[in-house]
């Protein structure tokens, strides 16, 4: 497979186009080291989690600078991404070792009961082309601490990144079979991971229509899926406006607003709204468009051309019926490729939308006036998604009212839909498409784990 740079359309290396047989020997091999690797003490586990953080650490800027050579992110999100990738093995060979089970009482006096947390055994894990360096760490750091195998296949179109990755493992002495990358077509490999008899977990993070496939065809299988987001900054009346434009736009612009958790749309009330659009406008002037190596962009390329279609539509669908385009909502082929798009800030947008209903992916606020906190949170509330809001107001007792009634799984006060840290739990809330499970910290660690009771006769 070709190894695109999003900023110019050149070819700069291939990597494999992995077959379902290939998957078959990459199973194979998680599966003949599944024992010993969960036989392994897991003091040892946890220093093979340090001496990857630490190979890690040696290659930062070359991974960094493939990952933005590949990716399209600016060179210095992208070194940003490999440090956390580093601290990610580093906290997972810390909290390892505080797993533990528990003693348990029963009526009858001759059991003594109790629980241990093991592996899961082989952990199929597909991962997405946003953050292709972060979000693999999220799996592998967790899975290779409690004893699991891993069969990994990367997005394709960051598949080089998921090399470098993997060779860093490798350069820490992890043992074969431990982890296993495949890359290819994930319709090919990625499914077939999926399906593998031998492949007894799933994790997945990357779109709701892919997730929802997943979970069909590995039906009966434990699963993690971290899906989409459209979350919601919601700005009331007595908010800090200069913070709300800053995280809401941070939100938005990050990635080139290529994250799951990106400031979807902003909800303003109706008396701060022009202000707050104001400041909007001024965030977005002051990004710098154009190569992400230089030193000076601040936003690089969309990663492909079907994100970028999918930007494209949106705006002109809200435009179409009656949205103001306050700037921005142009691609930008002059700087050296199509998937440059402008910084965008759109308002009087409405609930018939695309750019209301569906999560864009891409660098666009989208704003909406509401007239009372009621208001508010019924807009809130139509989301299909749950995954991360944003509530600014200087009446805390207000955010946390609104906090609880909205079923998303994050909700911070006077902070955007984006913030979060790697030991905190993320997901999406019950009965939305934004997935299923937490990662983050423990929570990953236990989700990759199982409990079994172990019952002793004591006479």
């Amino acid at each position: 497979m070709p190894v695109v740079n999003p900023a110019n359309g050149e070819t700069m290396a291939t990597v494999p186009r992995s077959s379902r047989e290939t998957v078959s020997e990459a199973v194979a091999a998680a599966k003949a080291a599944a024992f010993g690797w969960a036989a392994t003490p897991v003091f040892e586990r946890a220093a093979m989690c340090l001496a990857i953080a630490a190979a890690i650490d040696t290659e930062r800027e070359a991974i960094a600078y493939t990952l933005s050579l590949e990716q399209g992110k600016v060179l210095a999100e992208a070194r940003g991404e490999v440090a956390k990738a580093a601290d990610g093995f580093r906290l997972a060979a810390e909290l390892v070792k505080q797993m533990g089970g528990k003693t348990l009482p029963a009526e009858d006096p001759s059991k003594l009961v109790m629980t241990i947390r093991q592996p899961r055994g082989v952990y199929g894990v597909i991962t997405p082309w946003n953050f292709p360096v972060n979000i693999p760490v999220e799996y592998l750091a967790p899975g290779i601490a409690t004893g699991n195998t891993i069969v990994w296949v990367p997005a394709p179109s960051t598949a080089w990144v998921a090399c470098a990755l993997m060779a860093a493992l490798e350069k820490a002495g992890l043992p074969a079979g431990v982890v296993n990358l495949v890359t290819g077509d994930g319709a090919t490999v990625g499914d077939a991971v999926v399906v593998h008899p031998d492949v007894t977990a799933i994790a997945f993070t990357g779109s709701t229509a892919t997730g929802r496939r997943i979970a069909e065809r590995g039906a009966g299988k434990p699963m993690l899926l971290e899906l989409g987001g459209n979350g919601p900054v919601i700005v009331l009346e007595d908010a800090d406006l200069d913070a709300a434009a800053a995280a809401a736009a941070g939100g938005a612009f990050f990635n080139a607003g290529q994250v799951c958790a990106a400031t979807g749309l902003v909800l303003a009330h109706a008396s701060v709204v022009d202000r707050l659009c104001e400041k909007l406008v001024a965030k977005a002037a002051d990004q710098v468009l154009g190569n992400p190596l230089h030193p000076a962009t601040t936003m690089g390329p969309l990663n492909n051309a079907k994100v970028a279609a999918k930007v494209r539509e949106h705006v002109d669908d809200a435009i179409a019926q009656g949205a103001r385009l306050l700037c921005g909502g142009r691609a930008r082929p002059d700087l050296g490729s199509t998937l440059f798009f402008e910084p965008t800030v759109i308002r009087d947008v409405s609930p018939g939308m695309q750019i209301y209903r569906e999560e864009t992916f891409g660098p666009v606020v989208p704003v909406i006036a509401f007239q009372d906190n009621e208001q508010a949170l019924a807009l809130a509330l139509q989301s299909e998604y749950g995954l991360a809001v944003g509530v600014f107001t200087k009446d805390v007792s207000r955010g946390i009212a609104m906090a609880k009634a909205i079923p998303a799984g994050i909700v911070n006060i006077n902070a955007g839909s984006t913030w979060w840290e790697i030991h905190l739990p993320f997901g999406g809330g019950s009965g939305k498409k934004s997935g299923i499970g937490r990662l983050g910290g423990m929570h990953t660690l236990e989700a990759m784990t199982e409990i079994k009771m172990i019952t002793v006769t004591l006479a």
